[in-house]
């Protein structure tokens, strides 16, 4: 469940006077993630709420009793976007690409030509989304989970379609966008978009516990075990996987303290130039939940929110924040029996930020 449609759930329950308008409570959190271990289909969660208080529920393995680890690491899946738009909103500060420019510019013939930087960060360039295209569901899965994917690969399988809406008239989450916004980095600075990434973010903020795995199957550090159901629906441990179908849109491995401090820094201005800044939150008439690598609401108490979510085999993540320093990170990871983490993440807002 992508954050914007987590963000309309929580407006509906406010609404309808579930949510808690209470200051966010350790206790509290405690007894919401309790319920989505239970009976929300997560085997086990990590929370951190305002960058001090953390929670855990769950177990960190299935047929054991062993915990969910503080500040543990996990797959982020598509957090990793935030992170890629933040270097490629630097790039347009240095005067090295511009938003409103075709990609074209700096890439020609790899989209079309109409296509600019600033659709590939809020998704209204039009381009297929690849994942739609692969087998990534039980049933085929397996037969991918190891394999190495190359950047040039997933973008063939968006343009093999033609686009899905003439650029900049729509909005569809895709991740093909942050591909190609991964190659444009890697075009401008002339090294690896993870390198860019760890060079600009990860090193100066000292997230020493985030990685980009690149064709690394492992998951380093303390972590709880994500799994996935097989064709029969008997729950996989997939902890281990090639990340690479993901890439730029989608390979990070990261903490809820390190996806903290990079939130915190990111929506306190510290990572950008002041008018690049302003690009970052800035929405559209035909985008008006989404910036440029971030999902914008306001909740009914008058609160705005900013952040992500991402979701992997085995592992689902959110991180929302304000510029006034309110902020949720929380790490699930899946107990593969299909079920949704249903109203818990849309209560964990409206309690956490209302």
């Amino acid at each position: 469940m992508r954050l914007v449609a987590a963000l309309t759930a929580a407006t509906l329950l406010a609404t309808a006077g579930v949510a808690s308008a209470a200051p966010a409570r350790q206790g509290a959190v405690q007894e919401i993630i309790d319920q989505l271990t239970t009976s929300g289909g997560a085997l086990g969660i990590q929370a951190r709420i305002n960058g001090r208080d953390t929670v855990r529920s769950g177990v960190a393995e299935l047929g054991s009793r062993k915990p969910v680890p503080h500040n543990g690491t996990f797959r982020v899946g598509s957090v990793t976007k935030p992170f890629v738009s933040t270097v490629v909103l630097q790039l347009a500060g240095e005067g090295k690409l511009e938003l409103d420019a075709p990609v074209s510019h700096h890439l020609p013939g790899l989209v079309d030509d109409r296509i600019t930087v600033r659709q590939l960060l809020q998704h209204t360039s039009g381009l297929y989304n690849y994942t739609d295209a692969l087998p990534l569901d039980p049933a085929g899965f397996p037969s991918i989970r190891f394999k190495t994917w190359t950047p040039q690969e997933l973008l063939a399988v968006s343009t093999s379609k033609p686009l899905d809406f003439e650029p900049g008239t729509r909005w569809n989450y895709s991740n093909t966008n942050y591909v190609v916004a991964g190659l444009l980095v890697e075009k401008i600075t002339g090294r690896p978009f993870q390198q860019a990434v760890e060079q600009r973010i990860l090193k100066p903020l000292r997230l020493t516990d985030t990685v980009l795995p690149r064709n690394s199957v492992e998951v380093p550090g303390p972590h709880a075990h994500g799994y996935y159901p097989d064709a029969s629906g008997k729950p996989v441990d997939v902890t281990r996987l090639s990340p690479s179908w993901g890439w730029a849109a989608g390979e990070m491995i990261s903490t809820t303290r390190d996806l903290d401090t990079f939130l915190t820094a990111l929506l306190a201005g510290k990572l950008l130039k002041p008018v690049q800044q302003k690009e970052l939150t800035k929405t559209s008439a035909v985008s008006p939940d989404y910036g440029l690598g971030l999902a914008v609401a306001s909740l009914p108490c008058g609160t705005t929110v900013y952040g992500h979510d991402g979701q992997i085999h085995g592992y689902g993540t959110m991180m929302v924040g304000t510029p006034n320093g309110k902020r949720l990170e929380l790490s699930l990871t899946e107990a593969a029996d299909g079920a949704s983490p249903g109203d818990g993440y849309s209560r964990l807002l409206n309690h956490v930020f209302c």
